[in-house]
This record gives structure tokens, sequence and C-alpha cells, in this order.
């Protein structure tokens, strides 16, 4: 009995104390679309970011400038039916590791020579060293945490 109920807990993917072991975004659905830019999700899954919604529902993003557009904007987004409610949490992937990382405790990358699916983005890690060593790699002007991600600079990278 003891055997069944791990093997069912680590088949869900939920741990001891509700911890979950699915550490990447993973695509919910093949066919979807991103509702800032209208890009096809399944051909950048390495970009793909996801916000978990006021009303538990997941809405997944091609990019974090994405995903910043619709949170930045939320009013925008739900008034014409872009978003059914508003943002709660949101989760981007280490450009490295591909690790899960909460949007608000996460570094990004600005002014790196790689640029996302609709030009110039923000590189989401999981740490300030893993933008440091993509920084070696590929550049980059700063490292700014979520809080210095203003409407402005996405303004800025949408140009």
């Amino acid at each position: 009995m003891k055997k069944t109920i791990l093997s069912l807990l680590l088949c869900s993917g939920i741990g001891i104390a509700g911890t979950s072991f699915n550490t990447k975004v993973l695509l919910l659905d093949q066919n979807a679309s991103d509702p800032v830019y209208q890009l096809p999700l399944k051909k950048y899954e390495k970009w793909l970011c996801e916000a978990e919604l006021k009303n538990k529902k997941k809405v997944q993003f091609v990019s974090v400038k994405a995903m910043m557009q619709a949170y930045q904007h939320q009013e925008y987004f739900i008034k014409h039916h872009l978003l059914p409610t508003g943002i709660k949490t949101m989760y981007v992937q280490d450009f490295i590791s591909g690790q899960r990382v909460d949007a608000t405790k996460a570094v990004y990358v600005f002014g790196s020579r790689l640029t996302g699916p609709h030009g110039d983005d923000l590189i989401p890690f999981a740490s300030e060293e893993n933008a440091k060593l993509f920084m070696m790699k590929h550049g980059g002007t700063k490292i700014l945490p979520f809080s210095k991600l203003s409407k402005g600079l996405i303004r800025y990278l949408d140009m």
C-alpha cells in the first residue's frame, strides 16, 4: 500500500508536503499561441513563461517581454478578453538550466546579443551567477532584478 501511494505521488509530480518535482515550465497546449504576440508557443519552448491567474488557470507566454506586457497592462488584457482575470503568480525559466523560477525572484539580462522570439528581450536566470555566465558568451549591459522591469523598459524592448 505504501509503495502504491509513493508511486502515485511520484507520477503526479507531487512530493512530500505538496512540493512539486516539476522544475520546468512545460507547454500546456501544443496548439496554443501567445496572447500578446500571437506566436506559436511550441516553437519557442526555451523562452516559455507562465502566469497563474487569480482563477487558478494558467496562461503561457512566448517570452519575458510578452508576459510583462500582459502583467503591466492587465486591465487592457482583461477588458479585451485576452486574459479572463488578473495575474496572481508568474514563472520564467532559467535560460541556462531550464529551471522554473518565480519571476519576482529571478534576475534578467538586458542588452545581450541574443534576441527573443519577438526581437529584443530580457533573458531570465535563477541566480546572478548564471546571468554572469550567460553574459560571458552572449554579452549584456545589465543584470536587473524584477523590480527594475518598468513599463518604460518593456516599451523600449518592444520598439
